[in-house]
């Protein structure tokens, strides 16, 4: 097996591949070393997820790549124990995995994976990949094979059409959040800051901006196009949208309804917490003590129409409200894009198999229920996606806590090939709630079956 990139995703699987008997494995990377989101490891910051989501605990809690072990090799199990802390420090849990990807014999960095291809007479994929130095610049060429292939490539700062030629130009301060600690200086030093987006970067930009300008001098505006500044759903019923159990029903809806359900669901996963949301407004109140306002606008509805530079020192943002259809103009010194990411297109690394691909009718990629790629008869091997398969299993496709549960069904979809039997049991049912009134795990009639009748499809969910 080889994995193209080294993030949290395939850093749990080869964590969980370590050790699994008949298996070789390799994972490529083109960075020089393992880093979590650099840009956004604010003092403070915390994941959104326990730590119990670490990259093979929900798997295999004996592991010896868990968090729990991991600080155990730093002699900090007490402190942690103390702290009584279950949401980690953002920075903890990048220290975490390095140590992790450091640590593996078959993670490999400063490996850029140019293409992928089918040769059939080998039975197998050629993977043509390029050893580069820290400054990015190729030494060597070089060619695997693996009868498997996993697809980790991420995602990459999404910015938004109008404001693009501002953000490619390096003098203008329009920066992604994704960058926001290299450019946080001078963002600090500017005269008026923007922020734009509402999810939990954003709301961390915003907090952060607010905590270091001066009382009453703070000049900040934070605008997004969702009707509210709001809470992501963290109800306990709420959050088992982001089991394998929801992820099975989402997967087995017609494509319609799911690219109509996942715009929808967007609380469950570009809200901002409640702890951010509190720490904001707590901020904004103890600035009013002295009877005054700070001078921070925060209004949601509003969309960028157009963007350009005004002189040689501001920005000018075009402005649309979405109810009350209204239209103004911003000027502002400097901007922040807390717009999200993107899924990086697999057709950059995978021309070459275009042919072999079976798509939807969207031209999206077919991924089955164990996260393959759907291809031609003709190709033996096989090509799992991770963080790739939003659109066919839903809203828990890039959450950390699915990650060694993914990992574990592609591992297992690889040891029943090659032995019959699948390396690690996972439970078949992860929810109290029962998504739809067929092929879940249980029904909604007395004994857990609809009307008292046996769960269908049984056999295929212990698969995942």
């Amino acid at each position: 097996m080889i994995g193209v990139g080294v993030g949290p995703f395939n850093l749990s699987l080869a964590a969980l591949a370590d050790g699994v008997p008949g298996l070789t494995a390799a994972f490529y990377d083109q960075r020089a070393a393992f880093h979590w989101h650099p840009g956004l490891l604010v003092e403070g910051a915390t994941l959104q997820v326990p730590f119990l989501a670490d990259l093979v605990t929900l798997v295999d809690p004996a592991s010896p790549w868990t968090f729990l072990n991991w600080l155990k090799s730093r002699e900090r199990l007490f402190p942690f124990y103390f702290a009584e802390r279950f949401h980690i420090h953002r920075a903890e849990y990048d220290a975490y995995c390095r140590w992790v990807a450091e640590s593996l014999p078959s993670t490999h960095f400063g490996q850029q994976v140019d293409a992928v291809r089918w040769n059939a007479a080998r039975g197998c994929f050629e993977v043509d990949h390029t050893h580069v130095d820290a400054h990015g610049q190729a030494e060597a060429l070089a060619r695997s094979y693996a009868r498997n292939l996993v697809l980790g490539v991420g995602t990459e700062p999404y910015v938004p059409e109008p404001l693009r030629p501002l953000a490619e130009t390096p003098t203008v301060p329009v920066v992604h959040s994704a960058h926001y600690l290299g450019e946080r200086e001078r963002l600090l030093a500017a005269e008026h800051v923007t922020v734009v987006g509402s999810g939990q970067s954003g709301a961390e930009v915003f907090l952060d901006l607010l905590r270091n300008r001066p009382p009453g001098r703070e000049r900040i505006t934070w605008i997004t196009r969702s009707p509210a500044f709001a809470p992501m759903e963290y109800s306990k019923l709420g959050l088992e949208h982001f089991t394998p159990d929801y992820t099975r029903y989402f997967h087995g809806l017609a494509e319609p309804v799911r690219d109509r359900l996942l715009p929808a669901q967007w609380q469950l996963y570009k809200g901002i917490d409640a702890e951010t949301i509190a720490a904001v407004h707590d901020e904004l109140y103890r600035r009013t003590l002295d009877g005054g306002w700070p001078d921070a606008v925060l209004t949601p509805g509003v969309s960028v129409r157009t963007a350009g530079r005004l002189g040689t020192q501001s920005i000018e943002l075009h402005l649309e409200h979405a109810d009350q259809s209204t239209r103004t103009r911003l000027t502002t010194s400097a901007v922040v894009l807390a717009t999200g990411y993107r899924e990086r297109p697999l057709d950059r690394l995978l021309g070459p198999l275009d042919t072999l691909l079976r798509r939807d009718d969207a031209g999206r990629p077919l991924v089955d229920s164990r996260h393959r790629l759907r291809l031609d008869r003709s190709v033996t091997g096989r090509i799992y996606v991770q963080n790739a398969e939003r659109h066919t299993h839903g809203v828990g496709t890039p959450d950390l806590g699915l990650a060694a549960w993914r990992s574990a069904v592609v591992l297992n979809d690889l040891t029943a090939a090659l032995t019959g039997t699948e390396h690690y049991p996972l439970p078949a049912r992860t929810a109290f709630t029962t998504f739809g009134l067929t092929g879940g795990p249980q029904g909604p009639g007395p004994g857990g079956g609809a009307a008292g009748q046996v769960p269908t499809r049984t056999a295929e969910l212990r698969h995942g």
